[in-house]
C-alpha cells in the first residue's frame, strides 16, 4: 500500500508563486479595473478622401499634364492618416478643446488612464495616440477613428474637431495643387511657344536665304517642265512616224530636222531630270535634294512645336477650370457619434488577456526552473 500523499516543499513553493506571480497580479488588476479605473465613452467617425474626377484630363491632353490634373487621392488619404497623429494636429485640437484640462481631471485617483496636468505638448501627443486610435484600409482608402474621452459630448467634440482640422487640410492641398497646376501648365505653355516662335522663324529664314517659299512648289515647276517636254516628244515622234511614212525620199530635210528635234528634246529631258535628282542645280551653293531635306525637317519641327502648343494651351484651359473647382474632399460616412454608455475600459477583456499572459509568464518560469534543476 501506498502512503498517503502529502504537501512537499517544493509544491508549497509552486503554490506560491502561483499566487505572488498571478493570483496576486490579477487580484490587483481586477481591482484597479471595477475600483479604480474612470469610465471612458467612445465617439467614431468613419471618412475617406475623395475626387472629383470631372473631365477626363488624361483622355484630353494626356502625358505629364494629365498627370497634374489627376490626382491620387490614395495619397491624400496617406498624409490625412499621418496628419491625424502627428504633434500638429494635437496642438491644433489642443487650442481649441483644452486636452489636460480634461484629461487630468482624474490624475489623482486615476493616473493610468490620465496625463499629469502639467504635461508638455511631447507627453500629450503621447498620449493621444492611447485616447484616439486610427484604422486605415489602404486598399479602399477608408478611415475610421475612434475617440476616448471622460464624458460622451467631449469625445463627439474632439472627434468633430479632428474632422473639422482634416477639412482644412483638404483645402490646403487642393489650393497647393490648383496652384502647381496652374504653374506647370503655364511654364509649358510658355516653353510650347518659344519653340513654335523658334520653328517659324527658323522656316522664316530659310525662305529668305533661299529665295524659295516652297521648295515642293518650286520643284513641280520644274517637274511641270519635264513633262511639258515630254508632251513635246511625243508629238515630234508622231510627227517623224508621219514623215517616214509620207516620204520616199531618204535624205528629206523634214526628217532630219524632225530627228534633230527628238534628239534635242530628249537630251533636255535628261537634263532637267538630272539637275533635280543628281543635285548639280544649286541654290546659293545648295543643290535640290539638300534644300528639300532642310525644308522638310523644318516643317515636322513646326508641326511638332503647334501641336505641342495645342496640348499646352488645353492643359492651361483644364488647369484652370480645375481651379475653379473643388477636386478634393473629405467624404464622411459615419458622423461623430454620441455614446449612450461607457464601453471603455474593456474590462472582462483585460482581465481575461492578463490571466492568460500571467499563467503563461508563470508556466514558462516553471518549466525553466525545473529544467535547470533536473540538469544538475
Amino acid at each position: 500500500m501506498a502512503p498517503p500523499a502529502y504537501m512537499k516543499r517544493r509544491h508549497w513553493g509552486v503554490l506560491i508563486t502561483l499566487c505572488l506571480f498571478v493570483l496576486v497580479p490579477l487580484a490587483v488588476t481586477g481591482w484597479y479595473l471595477w475600483a479604480v479605473a474612470t469610465d471612458q465613452y467612445a465617439s467614431t467617425a468613419g471618412f475617406t478622401v475623395r475626387q472629383d474626377e470631372g473631365v477626363a484630363a488624361t483622355d484630353l491632353v494626356g502625358g505629364f499634364a494629365g498627370q497634374i490634373l489627376s490626382g491620387g487621392p490614395g495619397s491624400d488619404t496617406d498624409i490625412l492618416y499621418e496628419f491625424i497623429q502627428s504633434q500638429d494636429l494635437v496642438r491644433r485640437v489642443h487650442q481649441r478643446i483644452d486636452l489636460l484640462e480634461h484629461y487630468s481631471v482624474h490624475w489623482e485617483e486615476d493616473p493610468i488612464l490620465s496625463i499629469r496636468p502639467d504635461a508638455s505638448l511631447e507627453d500629450l501627443v503621447w498620449f493621444w495616440g492611447r485616447i484616439v486610435r486610427v484604422s486605415y484600409d489602404q486598399s479602399s482608402g477608408l478611415i475610421e477613428l475612434r475617440v476616448l474621452a471622460f464624458d460622451p459630448q467631449t469625445a463627439q467634440m474632439i472627434a468633430r474637431a479632428i474632422l473639422d482640422e482634416s477639412y482644412i487640410l483638404i483645402n490646403d492641398l487642393n489650393a497647393t495643387a490648383r496652384v502647381d497646376s496652374m504653374r506647370f501648365a503655364q511654364a509649358d505653355l510658355d516653353e510650347a511657344i518659344a519653340k513654335l516662335r523658334r520653328a517659324r522663324e527658323a522656316l522664316i529664314v530659310f525662305r529668305i536665304r533661299t529665295q524659295i517659299v516652297d521648295p515642293e512648289t518650286d520643284l513641280a515647276g520644274r517637274l511641270g517642265v519635264v513633262n511639258n517636254l515630254q508632251g513635246q516628244l511625243a508629238q515630234a515622234l508622231i510627227e517623224l512616224d508621219v514623215l517616214m511614212e509620207n516620204t520616199a525620199i531618204e535624205d528629206d530635210p523634214r526628217v532630219s530636222q524632225a530627228t534633230t528635234r527628238i534628239k534635242v528634246i530628249r537630251e533636255r529631258i535628261a537634263q532637267e531630270r538630272a539637275t533635280v535628282t543628281s543635285g548639280t542645280a544649286t541654290i546659293n551653293g545648295q543643290d535640290y535634294p539638300t534644300l528639300l531635306a532642310e525644308y522638310e525637317s523644318l516643317l515636322v519641327d513646326r508641326e511638332v512645336a503647334e501641336e505641342t502648343y495645342r496640348v499646352a494651351l488645353t492643359a492651361l484651359d483644364l488647369a484652370r477650370d480645375s481651379a475653379n473647382r473643388q477636386s478634393r474632399y473629405l467624404a464622411i460616412y459615419v458622423s461623430p457619434t454620441l455614446a449612450q454608455t461607457a464601453e471603455y475600459p474593456r474590462r472582462i477583456t483585460i482581465l481575461g488577456l492578463a490571466a492568460l499572459f500571467l499563467v503563461l509568464g508563470w508556466s514558462i518560469l516553471m518549466l525553466i526552473y525545473y529544467s535547470v534543476r533536473d540538469s544538475k
